[in-house]
């Protein structure tokens, strides 16, 4: 595996603050001998204010601090910081084990979006993506999910408005940290669950487990082949969950939920860009509301695939909106940070910071 470790942990075993919501943060203070009111300070102070351990709140006296000291709030630091021309921005967040995690921050005119990892490393094992080529080391809790949205959000100093999870990681396979994150985020952070996409390539009975939990947020299913050979060969795991049920599953989550699917689908030059390809996916997607991501390849080491050339993405594009598929192309920002879609991956040597 790629992903780095570095020194021991030394955090407290505590259950970090961050994550916790204003009862709960109440609930706490009070077992820690503080009145009530304490808990709404503590709470502005992790949420609004960014307090990264409990010694910077001043509005505690530095008696009780000083008790409470080895609880963690459950933040990271920067472990690499990197900048592109589009003024998207990669971030290496050092966890508390020594574990390194992905985050990216994409900016435009009028949103700012935070790229988020739900694990170290992921399973998946996708052979166009940096991250599954890396293994897969532990799933993350909420904090560290929440801690990354912060994190994105204190650096630009400016309020994220939109959260994807398409970082690092599978996170279905997640699924009840990753659901933990999102009220988080929705309920403490104030980002709509409308304007939080959360994408898997797909685990069997996954999507009706996360259609159970009634949230308002956006499906992106990492499809990238309108058959089940093709997908297999690109995405391995996928042998073992046939297209049919998956995209079975996808409708029934449209039918429970109310909300659009959308259909994430790298272009790979030669591989799954053709017009015959295309016409097979708006068979596989005619019926229910959806609506297709093309994304062109973006380059990583160890991988032999290309980007289609513009004519081969047209072409692609012409015959999904002949058969009434809605459909747009997506070009990643990022690149000059290796911090485009599917080229995440924590491989930053130890001492190189910037």
């Amino acid at each position: 595996m790629s992903v780095i470790t570095l020194e021991p942990n030394t955090q407290s075993t505590a259950t970090p603050l961050l994550g916790l919501s204003l009862a709960e943060l109440t609930t706490w203070v009070q077992t820690q001998g503080q009145p009530a009111y304490r808990g709404k300070q503590l709470y502005q102070w992790i949420y609004q204010q960014g307090a990264k351990s409990l010694a910077d709140i001043t509005v505690f006296s530095k008696q009780w601090r000083e008790t409470v000291k080895d609880t963690p709030i459950g933040r990271s630091t920067i472990h690499h910081r990197a900048v592109a021309s589009d003024g998207t921005i990669k971030y290496l967040l050092k966890l508390h084990d020594g574990q390194i995690v992905e985050a990216v921050g994409i900016p435009t005119a009028k949103r700012l979006t935070v790229c988020v990892s739900s694990q170290v490393g992921c399973a998946m094992a996708c052979t166009f993506c940096a991250t599954g080529m890396g293994g897969f080391t532990r799933h993350l809790h909420p904090h560290e999910i929440i801690d990354q949205v912060l994190t994105v959000q204190e650096d630009f100093q400016e309020r994220v408005s939109h959260v994807v999870f398409m970082g690092m990681g599978e996170p279905l396979a997640n699924l009840a940290n990753v659901v933990k994150a999102v009220t988080c985020l929705n309920q403490d952070i104030g980002i709509s669950q409308r304007s939080i996409t959360i994408s898997t390539v797909g685990i069997p009975g996954k999507i009706y487990e996360l259609a159970e939990h009634e949230l308002q947020v956006t499906l992106a299913v990492s499809l990238h082949a309108p058959t089940q050979r093709l997908r297999t060969k690109l995405v391995p795991t996928a042998e073992h969950y046939p297209i049919e049920e998956l995209l079975a599953e996808c409708r029934d989550y449209v039918k429970i939920t109310g909300r659009r699917l959308s259909v994430e689908y790298i272009l790979l030059a030669g591989v799954n860009d053709n017009p015959k390809l295309a016409a097979e996916l708006a068979s596989q997607l005619r019926g229910f509301q959806s609506h297709v991501n093309l994304i062109p390849y973006n380059p990583i080491d160890d991988a032999d695939f290309e980007r289609p050339t513009p004519r081969d993405i047209k072409a692609f594009v012409d015959v999904l909106e002949h058969q009434h598929i809605a459909v747009s192309v997506r070009y990643s920002k990022g690149l000059g940070a290796t911090a485009a879609c599917g080229q995440l991956r924590a491989n930053r040597k130890l001492g190189d910071r910037g």
